[in-house]
């Protein structure tokens, strides 16, 4: 029996205490397996009231994420078939890499409390402090061709925006290729990196990680970045707790891998509907300079179109350029 089942059990029933006669019937298991569990979970910091003739009730969580309360909420195949809660690591995705390359099986995840060397695309860091923020990293193992994982980070963003919106009643934007945004700053943003097999050039595994900012306050944030960057609580004007989050997102990650197999095309359509680079003056941070353009649209493996001042058009890819707006951020 796995202690999530039990405390799923336990959370469907919060007013009253469950007997470990029923609970052992519905969950198939022996009444010594019952109590096992409920010591697991109690050694977690989970409160839970047991009386003679009584049972058991759950009183009330540990405070922090666990990988038993998260799994307690989830209904999903594959992504989070395996969970990971950390105190503290260096990157998720990084983490997560580790454990790719000894084996680790499709749909695992990592979250941490914190990262002390959290990174963004082109080599940026990302700030991400203890219990501000969801810090998770998702593997997948899909078997398809590297051209066919093009749209992949942008398929992310528009399932994180409908799990957002899901939670929180509040649906943020897209800033092209991989943030998303709210009242014009920074609120996610996602990271993807993918392995190859040498001999073949066959996908070995994707890492997929994302930081969103739940919990500071304006002031919280570094002078570098404050300027740019606005948590989830401030934008719905009430806490963003990260259990609910992250339990949202895996389940709408879930659904896009399920979409991302079977090669459905509306990602693309409502990646366009949401993304606010589209229909605005840019600049594009190249390696070799900067040039100036107009995001016309998004094509459907989510290449930013771009119109330059002469007339001519590129689509740009991802992994290559960095896009601003013409007066900052957005």
């Amino acid at each position: 029996m796995r202690k999530e089942d039990l405390l799923r059990l336990l959370r469907e029933h919060p007013n009253r205490f469950i007997s470990g006669e029923e609970l052992s019937t519905r969950l198939q298991v022996t009444r010594a397996a019952v109590w096992k569990a409920v010591d697991a979970l109690r050694r977690e910091g989970y409160v839970i009231s047991s009386g003679t003739n009584k049972g058991y009730r759950l009183e009330k969580g540990p405070g922090n994420l666990t990988a038993a309360e998260l799994k307690s909420l989830l209904h999903t195949r594959i992504v989070g078939s395996e969970i990971i809660c950390l105190e503290s690591v260096d990157s998720t995705n990084t983490y997560l890499k580790r454990l790719a390359e000894s084996g680790a099986a499709d749909g695992t995840v990592v979250i941490a409390r914190e990262q002390v060397g959290g990174r963004g695309r082109l080599g940026r860091t990302f700030q991400s402090p203890a219990d501000k923020g969801l810090y998770l990293s998702f593997l997948m193992r899909p078997s398809l061709p590297p051209e066919r994982l093009l749209r992949l980070t942008g398929m992310v963003a528009v399932a994180v925006c409908d799990a957002v919106e899901q939670a929180f009643s509040f649906r943020p934007g897209i800033k092209w290729v991989n943030d998303l945004v709210a009242a014009g700053k920074k609120l996610c943003g996602i990271l993807t990196e993918l392995s190859l097999e040498a001999q073949t050039g066959e996908v070995d595994y994707v890492v997929t990680g994302l930081g969103l900012n739940l919990k500071e306050a304006s002031e919280e944030f570094s002078p570098e970045v404050r300027k740019n960057a606005v948590s989830l609580s401030e934008v719905i004007g009430r806490p963003a707790d990260a259990l609910t989050a992250a339990a949202s997102i895996l389940q709408a990650l879930d659904r896009m891998y399920e979409d991302l197999n079977a090669e459905r095309g509306e990602y693309a359509k409502r990646y366009r509907e949401g993304c606010v680079t589209i229909g605005h003056e840019v600049r594009i941070l190249r390696g070799d300079g900067n040039e100036c353009g107009f995001a016309e649209t998004v094509d459907d493996d989510l290449g930013l179109v771009v119109r330059f001042p002469d007339g001519s058009r590129e689509t740009l890819r991802s992994g290559e350029v960095s896009v601003r707006g013409m007066d900052g951020y957005l």
